[in-house]
């Protein structure tokens, strides 16, 4: 299933802010349920309903497709320790979400845009793919053109949030200095849910 849709509408059904930014408009959907003038109540979701609509939450969140969350989960299940925790510290050392954790775009769509066009490298190499998982140590830097966006410029002149502890930031270049940890990720995030979901 895809999902699409404008995002305030997309954080509204879901009840979280998605989207990496505020505004007063945003702030007022997520207030009203679902439906016209929110007029609908949110009914209770059969525990079925309810790992579906938390690991669907989460995908909208990080921009990854069906097929690719999917793969993050089976990695998650090989690895040391818990699958939930496992699955967030996978999805949060995406390239796209580096970009965007460091501050150097608004939001995980903008720091997407960022990625794609070409203008981010990671230790000295350009690379194009959203999803590339960056490692312990590794340099994330903004291309030189990157770095006379208007859009980019504002970002890092006013953060939208503080910088994780898990990375540190230099200027227009990061590095992940330890891997994030659970006391590091979304606490609005039940990882839990979508480990029943996919092991049902």
């Amino acid at each position: 299933m895809k999902l699409r849709g404008p995002k305030h509408r997309l954080a509204r059904r879901f009840g979280v802010n998605i989207t990496g930014t505020t505004s007063r408009s945003l702030e007022a959907r997520l207030q009203q349920p679902p439906g016209m003038h929110g007029a609908k109540r949110r009914r209770k979701l059969s525990d079925y309903g309810e790992q579906l609509r938390e690991k669907q939450k989460v995908r909208a969140m990080y921009g990854a497709p069906e097929g690719q969350f999917r793969r993050y989960f089976q990695e998650a299940t090989r690895l040391p320790g818990r699958p939930g925790d496992n699955l967030l510290r996978l999805l949060e050392l995406r390239l796209d979400n580096i970009v965007y954790r460091l501050g150097f775009a608004r939001t995980r769509p903008m720091a997407r845009q960022l990625v794609n066009h070409g203008h981010i490298l990671v230790n000295g190499r350009r690379v194009n793919i959203p999803s590339y998982q960056v490692h312990l140590g590794d340099v994330v830097q903004l291309g030189a053109a990157a770095q006379r966006f208007t859009p980019v410029m504002e970002a890092l002149a006013h953060p939208s949030a503080p910088i994780p502890v898990w990375l540190e930031r230099l200027d227009t270049s990061g590095r992940v200095r330890t891997l994030p940890g659970p006391q590091d990720f979304e606490p609005h995030i039940n990882a839990d849910l979508i480990v029943a979901y996919y092991s049902r």
